[in-house]
C-alpha cells in the first residue's frame, strides 16, 4: 500500500494546491476589479464577467464573497497591474500578467523564472506588439451565418468569425466582449460558450523542441509558482 498510497497522496496534494492557487488568483482579481470599479457586478461589467469566469472554474461562492465584501471595506491591500515581456526557452516569445503590492519583489521573481529557465526578460513591449489582444467567444448551436447577422444588430464590432469542426469562434476587440456575450445570450438564452475569455494570441509561433521541452515545463510550472502571476501567454508550440 505504501507507495500506492504516497504517490494518490502527492497527486491530492498537486489539486489542492493547484485548487488553492485558482481561489487566490481570483480572489485577488475580484478584489481589484470591485476595488477600482463598483463592487455591485450589475454595475460593473468588467467584475460581472470575472464573476462568472470564476464560477466557471468552479471557484466556491464564499471566495468571491469575501473578496467583494473586502472591496467594500476601507484600506485593504493596494494592488496594481504588472505585465513583464521577454523569452523562453526555444526563444519563444512570453507575455506575463501580474496583479502585486510590491513591484520590486514581483518583478525579481518573475525575472528569476526567465533566467533560471534559458530565458531573458527583456522591456516593455518586447514581444507584445506580436501577439493579438482579443476577446474570443467559443461555442456551438447556431449557424455562422445566424451569429452574424445577431452580431450585427447588435452592433458589435467583429475582426473575425469562423467554423471550425462545428464549432463558431467569434473574435473582437476586448472592449467589445460583454457586448458580444450579451447579444449571443439575448439571442440563444440556452447557450454554453466552450471559451470566453480575453486573451494574447501570437500572431507566430514558436517550436519548443528536444531539452528546451523539459525546459519549458519548469520555466511554466516556475511561473505557475509565483502568486502575483495571474496569467501567462506564449507562442510556444510543444513538440
Amino acid at each position: 500500500m505504501g507507495r500506492t498510497f504516497e504517490n494518490r497522496k502527492h497527486a491530492m496534494a498537486k489539486t489542492a494546491a493547484h485548487k488553492t492557487k485558482v481561489y487566490s488568483k481570483y480572489g485577488r482579481e475580484i478584489y481589484v476589479c470591485a476595488k477600482n470599479g463598483s463592487p455591485d457586478p450589475d454595475a460593473n461589467l468588467s467584475l460581472r464577467r470575472l464573476i462568472e469566469k470564476a464560477k466557471k472554474d468552479q471557484v466556491p461562492s464564499h471566495v468571491i464573497d469575501k473578496a467583494l465584501d473586502k472591496a467594500k471595506g476601507a484600506g485593504g491591500e493596494d494592488y496594481h497591474h504588472a505585465r513583464y515581456e521577454g523569452f523562453g526557452p526555444g526563444n519563444c516569445m512570453v507575455i506575463v500578467d501580474c496583479l502585486t503590492d510590491n513591484n520590486t519583489r514581483t518583478f525579481a521573481e518573475v525575472r528569476q523564472c526567465f533566467i533560471k529557465n534559458a530565458g531573458k526578460i527583456g522591456a516593455p513591449g518586447a514581444v507584445a506588439h506580436m501577439f493579438d489582444h482579443k476577446a474570443i467567444l467559443a461555442f456551438t448551436g447556431p449557424t455562422e451565418e445566424e451569429v452574424l447577422e445577431a452580431l450585427m444588430e447588435a452592433d458589435v464590432d467583429v475582426t473575425d468569425l469562423q467554423e471550425e469542426e462545428g464549432m463558431i469562434i467569434v473574435s473582437a476587440p476586448p472592449t467589445e466582449f460583454y457586448k458580444a456575450k450579451t447579444a449571443l445570450t439575448e439571442q440563444w438564452s440556452d447557450l454554453q460558450f466552450e471559451i470566453e475569455e480575453v486573451t494574447f494570441e501570437a500572431q507566430v509561433q514558436a517550436e519548443v523542441t528536444g531539452d528546451d521541452v523539459a525546459m519549458f515545463e519548469r520555466f511554466m510550472a516556475a511561473l505557475d509558482n509565483c502568486d502575483d502571476v495571474q496569467e501567462v501567454y506564449h507562442n510556444a508550440v510543444v513538440q
